[in-house]
């Protein structure tokens, strides 16, 4: 997702769309306390569907820097470096604000800087982004095989060595604690730790240059039953690779560890390649128009949903959140608890998406 107007594909527009509508599905279930196994976040080692999502967002980002990477490469080196900074700082800043806002309490008293959780979701994009477009600029797709498979096993050696893979005694919360302080550290898993925190934000470049080295091939080899072959054959490979990795490095979401990168970078290859032939070469078109258009307006689209859980948690109704009442008494009563959550989380993901089609439909696209 670069500044610049990237030529499009298809088939990367429908996973992006797809990869969000999967990210509000899982992020707004009616109640957390009935929700389908796959929606859910693995504890701790392990995965679900639902732990595949965030990775496939970057990966996703990656294919869109191929994409975009001739023109913005072209660019001398200090127009490059600032429209760079430039678009990974606002996207670090959406993500802090949207975690800072409402910016008072119900009682109407500011919340002050020193509460506010820095890192998150946008603000590891936004790095992301950053860092992967300097190794793909400086570096091309050898750059970026080497920067991936030196992070990834640096990493392996850094949790290895300063640390173990429980939640309390990880690295990741280590670096946290002492950069950051446990006031801007997430702490839904009842301590201070963060799941997107500094240093586990090193591996998930590399979810971003497998989305670049994705489609960069793509792009090399043409659109064709042996580049849909390759990318199956790669992602089967990766799969096969981090479930063996797995017996010495757990695969672990919150960690974010190396062979969870593989993992997910696994199944993202195995997407795109399905995506390819059903769509390029088998000229696959009913539904995908509905991805297509939550993949123009990506950024924006997440940012309005999560806006919009926020005021619906804010408002009250029959004494309870207007976000409580809307479940409780439009949909819980006609079906059972784990179907009504799923159902809430599915009629407000089509609310976004109904704004990303009249957006769509008027022309309208949010960049930075």
């Amino acid at each position: 997702m670069p500044p610049t107007t990237p030529p499009r594909n298809r088939a990367l527009d429908v996973l992006r769309g797809l990869t969000l509508a999967l990210m509000i599905v899982v992020n707004t279930p009616g109640t957390w306390d009935a929700a389908y196994a796959p929606l859910l976040h693995a504890p701790w080692h392990g995965y679900t569907l639902t732990d595949l999502v965030f990775p496939s967002f970057l990966f996703v980002v990656g294919g869109a820097m191929a994409l975009s990477m001739k023109k913005l490469g072209s660019l001398k080196n200090p127009r490059f470096l600032a429209t760079v900074f430039r678009r990974g700082a606002l996207i670090f800043l959406c993500g802090f604000l949207l975690y800072w806002f409402p910016f008072f309490t119900p009682d109407w008293q500011f919340i002050l800087f020193e509460d506010v959780r820095i890192m998150g979701v946008l603000q590891r994009i936004g790095l992301c982004y950053v860092a992967a477009a300097l190794v793909v600029h400086y570096g091309g797709v050898r750059g970026a095989i080497v920067a991936g498979v030196v992070v990834l096993l640096g990493y392996w050696w850094i949790l290895w060595q300063f640390g173990d893979y429980t939640l309390a005694g990880n690295a990741v919360r280590t670096l946290d604690l002492a950069l950051l302080g446990e006031s801007h550290m997430y702490s839904g898993d009842g301590i201070p730790f963060d799941p997107e925190g500094i240093l586990s934000t090193l591996p998930s470049v590399v979810n971003v240059l497998g989305g670049y080295l994705a489609v960069t091939f793509m792009q090399h080899k043409g659109l064709n039953f042996q580049t849909v072959f390759a990318l199956l054959a790669a992602g089967l490979t990766c799969i096969l690779l981090a479930h063996g990795w797995d017996l010495a490095l757990p695969i672990n979401k919150k960690l974010w560890t190396s062979s969870y990168v593989v993992c997910s970078v696994g199944y993202n290859l195995i997407a795109l390649g399905g995506l390819l032939w059903a769509i390029d070469l088998k000229g696959l078109r009913t539904g995908t128009s509905f991805f297509v258009v939550f993949g123009k307006n990506t950024l924006f689209i997440y940012m309005l949903s999560t806006i919009g859980v926020v005021f619906l948690v804010r408002l009250q109704a029959g004494g309870i959140s207007l976000y409580q009442w809307l479940y409780r008494e439009a949909v819980l009563p006609w079906t059972a608890p784990c179907l009504a959550s799923f159902l809430f989380a599915l009629g407000f993901m089509l609310s976004c998406w109904a704004v990303a089609y009249a957006m769509d439909r008027r022309g309208i696209y949010v960049t930075l």
